[in-house]
């Protein structure tokens, strides 16, 4: 038995597919936990969630930012953006099915089995693991609940930018929601500079990616996350020294995909079928 983290598919089936025959995953024995973008960019966003639907508990994913961008538009609370693919998801006549199942995923995972954290995108750095989970808990509520047409409604936004324990209300999920599906950078004082996309290196000061804040209180724990497919071409050469494996490795971009079995931590990974095209 063993347990792979895959990173971020974003509608790339086809080198999933390749991938899961590259670690021989047999669903009766092994687990699958996706690290959040199952859908849009790439061409077959359906089939990844109609997949990962139907292989029950052999599989979980963390929710990311354009699976949760997906909710809203099918909500009618965004727009479709220029470079979406989810046309044929919200065509389709099980996408209630698929989108009920989808905002019931969680925001966070805590394996203690394989000693590690995954989610999308980071923590800031006031956050301790617990809390982090707490927090998370929070927001799953809402978005598994009746209460989900409201945030998805107001959802979108960069503020408020800096965590503090009195936030309530949409301020305070959103501010969750941020971090988990979207941070890259902060400052020391755990201050969100959610505009600042590019690789390690690229930011202005004095942010910095989240996982280099020297007094981040979630440091001793492993984790495990994607959104970021420029950070392997910045200034960071061991993420082990972090603690932290990034995993998104631009399969959508024209890149590879790439799986972590938890169990001791080796790399596999299949080249993405997609044009090769400059990252975002």
């Amino acid at each position: 038995m063993a347990t792979y983290a895959v990173g971020d598919l974003q509608g790339c089936y086809q080198e999933l597919l390749t991938l899961l025959d590259q670690i021989h995953f047999d669903p009766a024995q092994d687990r699958l936990v996706f690290i959040g973008d199952l859908v849009n960019r790439g061409p077959q966003s359906l089939e990844i969630l109609r997949f990962v639907r139907q292989l029950g508990p052999a599989a979980t994913t963390v929710l990311g930012n354009h699976d949760l961008h997906l909710l809203a538009v099918a909500a009618g609370h965004a727009g479709v953006r220029k470079k979406d693919t989810l046309d044929r998801i919200l065509d389709a006549p099980d996408r209630e099915e698929l989108l009920s199942w989808l905002r019931r995923q969680p925001l966070f995972i805590r394996d203690d089995d394989c000693q590690c954290i995954i989610l999308h995108a980071g923590l800031p750095p006031q956050w301790t693991i617990q809390q982090a989970s707490l927090l998370a808990k929070e927001a799953e509520g809402i978005l598994s609940g009746d209460e989900y047409h409201q945030f998805l409604r107001q959802m979108y936004g960069n503020q408020p930018d800096r965590w503090t324990d009195e936030l309530n209300g949409v301020d305070r999920i959103r501010f969750i929601v941020n971090c988990l599906t979207r941070l890259r950078y902060c400052d020391e004082n755990g201050q969100l500079a959610l505009e600042e996309k590019g690789a390690p290196g690229s930011q202005a000061a004095p942010y910095q990616p989240w996982f280099q804040i020297e007094n981040r209180r979630s440091k001793n724990s492993h984790i495990i996350f994607g959104h970021w497919s420029t950070v392997h071409l910045g200034n960071i050469r061991d993420f082990t020294a972090l603690n932290v494996s990034p995993l998104d490795t631009g399969c959508v971009w024209g890149d590879r995909l790439t799986a972590l079995r938890l169990e001791d931590r080796k790399y596999f990974s299949v080249p993405s079928r997609q044009k090769r095209q400059f990252k975002e």
